[in-house]
């Protein structure tokens, strides 16, 4: 599956947070070229901080492999993911993080500050960014013209 469809499908799931008024952010994990999880932000659904898509998505797929480690796995997600996020990504061992939109108030892979470049780590995923951030970018913007009026 290539990055722009595995989007679209991280869209899919940015749609359905937006549906119940969560922020607009999906995910989707890939194993060999499959779909094994998929999520989207449940934060107010779960009154939980740590139910980001991203979270969730990991979740997932740990109990679809039976294993804590993600290797050979490709995250993609709409948005930039934060710090938590990066952290457990990297906990995963998760080898790929495709995300759409950059996040300049939160994003721990360049937006704010960048994990990456932190020294020490056993593990850093190879980061492509900016795929489909239009379709994330309008998602996000009219979640929150909405909020505003409200």
């Amino acid at each position: 599956m290539k990055h722009t469809e595995a989007m679209q499908e991280a869209l899919i799931e940015a749609q359905k947070a937006f549906d119940s008024n969560e922020v607009p952010v999906g995910c989707v994990i890939l194993k060999e070229g499959k779909i094994i999880a998929r999520a989207h932000n449940q934060k107010e659904h779960y009154q939980q901080a740590c139910s980001h898509a991203e979270i969730l998505a990991i979740k997932k797929a740990n109990e679809e492999v039976n294993d804590w480690r993600l290797n050979d796995c490709t995250l993609v997600v709409t948005l930039e993911p934060c710090m938590m996020c990066a952290g457990a990504i990297q906990q995963a061992r998760i080898s790929h993080v495709v995300f759409g939109l950059s996040d300049e108030k939160f994003g721990a892979y360049g937006g704010c500050f960048d994990s990456n470049l932190i020294k020490g780590f056993n593990h850093y995923p190879y980061i492509t960014s900016g795929i489909l951030s239009e379709k994330s970018q309008h998602l996000l913007q009219s979640f929150f013209q909405i909020k505003r009026k409200k």
